[in-house]
């Protein structure tokens, strides 16, 4: 096999990410933990009186209640403790008691930092500021957003897309570490990606939705189902919900039901869309899940498969990027690193679009060898926040 063909692929989950006979319950992410924390400290920073409770608002604008495991105030400095349910979900962070220590700052505004057990970034290519804390963007916007609320007293919007910040008055430091947060960062995939110390503090909607293969395959086959079912024909792939965002605004004639998020069920996907006799699939992703696909693993989830930065290398060089330039996107910490490497030297067009023609040969090669029939797919990829086209390959049915 080529790198052109390469042997298609569709890894099993672990064993223990199967389904279980029982309902799913979800769970909340670590950033979610940190902003009701972060929430109530702040609060009893600035009123003194602790609460059992507080509420706060996730991206989609839905607001929740955190039970607050303990606080205390001492002195000009509040600490309150959340502690991580994720459901059913194998977490290494269930059960961690996310911390908040806020304290009073001379001048307006919100300071966020990493303590103990958060890990601090030391390597390009998350997206992070180098020697900073791994605490990803929509978290910090969810917790200066929560840290906002309790400054002012109200309740204010879903967090936008920058922090949220007080306007006028006192400001506040706030400081976000995990208890054993060393310890929980040994199983994961932190140290290879750079993150040195402690876990990250993640999430994108606020909520740990439960990784069963069966149910989360199921829910893939079944939207691909509903679409087909209501005579739709174009059935749109999207890894995630950023980037389901942007595909919507990519193609708004579609209506709802043709866009999937497919997450690391590609093969699935593809699968149930041939049986239903589809005939045109878009797919839309980030450039971490395309170099997957384009190297043939039709499930993506990291347990079971990691970006290849040969790949890129190769393609790098096939796109005129010079052999040290290719030398470079070869050792790059991450694909999103490559993918800087590829725009600073002004090859991002050019290479994006090559990643998504491979990407399309290999989802047609699996329709036609693996599920028995023939789509014709178009690939998009897209930035970090979703919404921005990057390159394609194939044209879009506007």
């Amino acid at each position: 096999m080529t790198s052109e063909e390469p042997e298609l692929r569709e890894p099993d989950m672990p064993r223990t990410m199967k389904v279980r006979q029982r309902a799913l319950r979800t769970g909340w992410t670590t950033g979610s933990c940190a902003s009701a924390a972060a929430k109530a400290a702040t609060a009893l920073l600035r009123t003194g009186r602790h609460a059992d409770h507080v509420q706060i608002a996730l991206p989609s604008g839905n607001r929740v209640t955190f039970r607050v495991e303990e606080s205390a105030l001492t002195g000009g400095r509040a600490r309150a403790v959340v502690v991580k349910d994720a459901g059913d979900d194998p977490d290494v962070t269930h059960g961690a008691h996310i911390t908040a220590d806020v304290s009073w700052l001379d001048r307006p505004g919100i300071e966020l930092d990493g303590g103990e057990g958060v890990g601090v970034v030391t390597k390009p290519g998350l997206g992070l500021e180098l020697g900073g804390p791994a605490i990803n963007p929509v978290p910090r916007r969810m917790i200066t957003h929560a840290v906002a609320e309790a400054l002012t007293g109200t309740d204010l919007d879903a967090p936008p897309e920058r922090p949220a910040e007080p306007g006028t008055g006192r400001g506040v430091r706030v400081v976000i570490s995990v208890p054993e947060g060393e310890r929980m960062a040994r199983k994961t995939t932190n140290k290879r990606l750079g993150i040195l110390g402690g876990i990250s503090i993640l999430g994108t909607t606020g909520i740990v939705r439960p990784f069963s293969t069966a149910s989360w395959r199921a829910s893939v086959e079944q939207a691909v189902s509903v679409m087909a079912a209501q005579g739709e024909d174009t059935l749109v792939l999207c890894t995630g919900g950023r980037t389901e965002k942007g595909a919507m605004k990519m193609l708004p004639r579609l209506p709802e039901v043709c866009f999937v998020e497919v997450g690391d069920f590609t093969g699935a996907a593809l699968r149930r869309a041939v049986q239903h006799g589809l005939r045109q699939v878009v797919f839309v992703g980030m450039v971490g899940k395309l170099t997957k696909l384009a190297a043939g693993v039709l499930m993506t989830h990291y347990t079971r498969s990691r970006v290849s930065t040969d790949l890129l290398a190769e393609i790098t060089t096939e796109m005129g990027g010079s052999a040290e330039l290719a030398a470079e996107v070869a050792a790059a910490n991450t694909a999103r690193h490559a993918y800087e490497l590829w725009e600073d030297a002004g090859l991002l067009g050019r290479c994006g679009r090559e990643l998504c023609r491979r990407v399309a040969g290999v989802l047609e090669r699996f329709a036609a060898e693996e599920a028995g029939g023939e789509l014709a797919v178009q690939v998009v990829m897209v930035d970090f926040t979703g919404e921005r086209m990057v390159s394609m390959y194939g044209r879009l049915a506007r």
